[in-house]
């Protein structure tokens, strides 16, 4: 069976990097994981950086960064990440302000600049969706596809997050058949229902109501490029919640 290149979301271990960013890493290696996607770098100069992943034998995926630091701080962020050795940068979100008509459409022409100008430095642009994207439209299109049926592929790729397109009701399998050819990066992100009813629960891989293997098939005919496992919330120690997600890879043949 074709093994997948598997990478984590370190928003996953938010509380664990906040108090030892170094030791965190030192533990996501040991587990299994061959890249992370960064969200903040805990203090560290890109060049410690650089040397502490070359140390651990993980690469730089990519980071998200916020969109207002990518309109504002652009140049370093590019800087940064080229010295991380980064394949991508990910606008992770839209801020509420921007997600009306008209706002929107003035967000098209700023994620095209970004876009070509990450390209110009040799990596990706992509933009990462939650569920609000499937929840609005502009025009008779979701958000989710306004914004790529707007830009041009080569400027904005897309990270299509499993969980909130389950979240918000919509078939994955379809997503990510859809977006074949400008699809590099897939979180793997499992839900399930709570027994009281109502509340959502993210769980780690495996656990949850997606049929994570048959996405996993899909993603593979999508040249799907990484599988980024996240968990928004953990019910247990954040780095125990990963090492499952990353065993449950491995007990089926995908790490």
């Amino acid at each position: 069976m074709k093994q997948d290149k598997i990478g984590l979301q370190l928003y996953t271990v938010r509380e664990e990097t906040a108090r030892d960013f170094q030791g965190a890493l030192r533990r996501i290696a040991e587990i299994g994981y061959q890249g992370v996607e960064f969200a903040g770098y805990g203090g560290m100069t890109a060049q410690e950086l650089k040397s502490l992943l070359d140390e651990l034998g993980m690469v730089s995926i990519g980071s998200h960064v916020s969109l207002a630091r990518l309109t504002e701080n652009l140049a370093e962020e590019i800087e940064f990440n080229a010295t991380l050795g980064s394949q991508y940068i990910i606008c992770p979100w839209l801020p509420e302000e921007m997600r009306d008509s008209e706002a929107f459409a003035n967000v098209i022409p700023v994620f095209e600049q970004i876009g070509q100008e990450v390209r110009n430095n040799g990596m990706t642009f992509a933009y990462h969706n939650h569920a609000f994207e499937f929840e609005s439209k502009i025009g008779e299109e979701f958000l989710f596809d306004a914004l790529f049926s707007k830009t041009a592929p080569e400027a904005v790729q897309v990270e299509l997050d499993l969980g909130w397109v389950q979240y918000a009701g919509l078939s994955t399998l379809e997503y990510v058949a859809k977006y074949k050819g400008r699809l590099p990066l897939l979180h793997l992100k499992d839900f399930r229902q709570s027994a009281a009813g109502g509340q959502i629960d993210t769980v780690e891989i495996g656990k949850g109501d997606l049929d994570i293997p048959t996405v996993i098939e899909a993603s593979r005919a999508a040249d799907v490029d990484w599988l980024i496992v996240e968990q928004d919330r953990c019910q247990q120690n954040p780095l125990d919640s990963v090492a499952e997600s990353f065993r449950w890879l491995q007990a089926g043949g995908y790490a």
